[in-house]
């Protein structure tokens, strides 16, 4: 009989279990060796699939910023900046009915675990450079000018806005919640204009 993982072991296993644990224990109590105990899986093993317990809570973060850049690249040219930065951004936060439990605790985590806090900001400046990079080109900018940069930032505290009331209030749609916050930031927070 061979030893080592079981067969079943994938990304998707080890971030369902871990953050069963993280919300069940809290982040900074639950360690690397309690997520493989449950997973029934070595410390080492958890480590070929994240390259720390922070970026459990962070999944497949790549493919986020990866999926926000298909959206983009899908909208006509011709379409006005912000418009086509908020139907990207709604396009590549879809999720489907089943994902929204495990989508609340990240985002819960993330917003509020203290040891979180750091990588997030490495994580954000991810997400805001590639908003920088996506929109340049139609600025007639590079990605480090200022309007790319000041985007980014514009775009990821509406994100960041519309997550923290998600979070918050569980019956509302995450959809409908970037749509107003992206409606809001196109239109100056004029509410007359939304």
């Amino acid at each position: 009989m061979s030893i080592g993982r079981p067969p079943t072991t994938n990304h998707a296993q080890i971030e369902k279990i871990a953050l069963a644990l993280f919300e069940e224990r809290g982040f900074e109590e639950t360690t690397v060796d309690d997520i493989a105990a449950a997973v029934g899986v070595g410390r080492r093993t958890i480590f070929r699939y994240f390259a720390s317990k922070n970026d459990i809570v962070w999944g497949e973060f790549d493919r986020v910023i990866a999926r926000l850049r298909e959206a983009f690249d899908a909208e006509p040219e011709d379409a006005p900046l912000t418009e086509a930065l908020r139907r990207a951004v709604v396009a590549s936060n879809h999720y489907e009915p089943d994902q929204l439990p495990e989508l609340r605790i990240r985002m819960t985590l993330i917003t509020t675990a203290p040891a979180l806090q750091a990588h997030s900001m490495l994580r954000y400046a991810a997400w805001r450079n590639a908003v920088a990079e996506m929109v340049a080109p139609r600025l007639g900018a590079r990605p480090e000018d200022l309007a790319p940069q000041a985007l980014g930032h514009a775009a990821l505290g509406a994100s960041m806005a519309a997550f923290d009331r998600w979070v918050s209030n569980p019956g509302e749609d995450l959809g409908q919640c970037l749509e107003e916050a992206y409606r809001l930031l196109a239109s100056g927070f004029d509410p007359d204009a939304v």
